[in-house]
């Protein structure tokens, strides 16, 4: 049998009980339509607050998004993602400081070197699974962490603080923060149309089957490691990606970007939105977020109440908060 032929058949679109989520639209149309609107509901209240923290959203939810392409189609729990948003951050702080303010360059430079990044540590760490693939992510997200806390020329532990937000084509297009939200909106909406065709394509296919039966893929005569490395390299993209957005909304760039906190807290909204939805990412990014953001106002100690709640929200929503919604089986 041909294996191209063979895919299809051995992987039903029910695979993993994951893809029925993309048989309704009516979620992601909504969640879209609802982040559409937030510059215009937010003139009803402090606007610029509003706005702010849902750019915050729209971005950590991109780069969550990215990171459940790899823990909810491919099984690849990273523990490292955060070091793809210190790339895209710190290629806007080091490219501003030599006097290379130009977003499209900017963005050209963080996907070129989130890529070669993904491809060099995924191919080592592509070699393992479980929990070794887990501690490897772990190192290598660290090595970047520690490498940023030595770049003195570039604040170090301090960080480095941008003179403006990127121009666009010698523009200054980004000044307002109503465009950096659409700009990442539309970054976000662009984000998830490529990963759903993704993973609706014969490469997704191959990914979650390698997912849930490995031998029985390589038996079929498809050989799992390139299909993990290009999207453990495609993930790496998108967030690197969401640090150049994340550093043009914060105007401010620190190794804190790429912690090992930070990457535990993008698996958290994944999970928390619910795991092989895409979608889902991006409204736990906005469940998490907001959430933080309500406690932090009630007392100094709130993340002694937030760590039990997510715990609570891991344990009893099952398929998260769109699972929670009603996921079609």
């Amino acid at each position: 049998m041909n294996p191209a032929e063979a895919v299809p058949v051995a992987l039903p679109a029910t695979a993993g009980g994951r893809l029925p989520a993309f048989r309704t639209l009516w979620l992601p149309v909504l969640l879209f339509g609802l982040l559409a609107l937030v510059p215009v509901l937010a003139k009803l209240g402090a606007e610029g607050f509003i706005i702010s923290l849902l750019t915050r959203v729209v971005i950590l939810g991109l780069a969550a998004m990215s990171l459940d392409l790899l823990i909810g189609f491919g099984g690849l729990i990273s523990f490292g993602h955060a070091a793809f948003l210190g790339i895209g951050a710190y290629s806007v702080g080091i490219l501003s400081s030599h006097g290379q303010e130009d977003l499209l360059v900017q963005l050209a430079v963080a996907i070129g070197a989130s890529v070669a990044f993904a491809l060099a540590s995924g191919a080592i760490a592509l070699r393992t699974q479980g929990v070794y693939f887990i501690m490897i992510t772990l190192a290598f997200g660290q090595m970047l962490f520690f490498l940023a806390t030595s770049l003195a020329a570039y604040g170090g532990d301090d960080g480095l603080t941008l003179s403006g937000r990127s121009t666009l084509l010698g523009r200054p297009v980004l000044k307002g923060d109503v465009a950096l939200y659409y700009l990442a909106l539309g970054i976000l909406l662009v984000a998830y149309l490529f990963c759903r065709r993704l993973v609706g394509s014969r490469f997704g296919r191959v990914l979650r089957g390698a997912r849930e039966n490995e031998i029985r893929m390589e038996a079929i005569g498809f050989e799992p490691f390139p299909y993990r490395l290009g999207a453990y390299a495609v993930a790496g993209a998108i967030a690197g990606i969401a640090g150049v957005l994340l550093a043009n909304q914060s105007e401010f760039v620190s190794p804190a970007v790429m912690s090992w906190q930070r990457s535990g807290d993008l698996i958290f909204m994944s999970v928390l939105g619910g795991l092989g939805t895409l979608h889902g990412a991006i409204v736990g990014s906005a469940a998490f977020i907001l959430i933080e953001e309500v406690l932090s106002h009630f007392t100094e100690h709130w993340r002694i109440i937030f760590g039990p709640l997510l715990i609570l929200a891991v344990l009893f929503l099952r398929g998260g908060i769109v699972g929670r919604l009603g996921r079609p089986t």
